[in-house]
């Protein structure tokens, strides 16, 4: 199966990392590589990351239909730019990840990952916010599309 490096180095089941990390209410950051989503189970592959409270996913790039599916369910999606990428920034899972988006979350925007890592030291990586249309910056700022169509309903 799937796992997760976590900050003590030891490998834990994702679903065994994602309990620890709900439990202590710790946000959590996930980082992929080219293409990502790619042959996932399309809605609920974005739904089984936001319900293991993943708040922003990282990567390369994505699948286009995963893309949209992510910020559907509430996850932020973030895209390196240049040849950035988990690996050649070094990263091990020992850091500590705050996601700084714009204020006004428009689309394409830039926004910032400010990556601490375990020995103090701090790195500012720039990254594209992929919500990618006005539509999608309120269903984010909902919550997902399901708790923007109730909002929508109960007006």
């Amino acid at each position: 199966g799937v796992t997760l490096m976590q900050p003590s180095g030891e490998a834990l089941p994702i679903y065994d990392a994602a309990m620890k990390y709900i439990a202590q209410g710790t946000p959590t950051v996930v980082f992929g590589g080219e293409e990502y989503g790619t042959g996932s189970s399309r809605d609920w592959a974005a739904k089984g990351t936001q319900l293991l409270g993943i708040k922003a996913v990282v990567a390369r790039s994505f699948e286009r239909i995963h893309r949209s599916n992510l910020v559907g369910m509430g996850v932020l999606p973030l895209q390196f730019l240049g040849t950035d990428s988990w690996q050649t920034l070094g990263l091990t899972g020992e850091e500590f990840v705050e996601v700084i988006p714009a204020a006004d979350l428009a689309p394409q925007s830039e926004a910032q990952l400010v990556i601490t890592r375990a020995d103090g030291s701090k790195q500012t990586v720039v990254v594209k916010l992929r919500i990618d249309t006005p539509i999608e910056v309120d269903y984010y700022r909902h919550g997902g599309i399901l708790p923007y169509v109730l909002r929508q309903l109960l007006e």
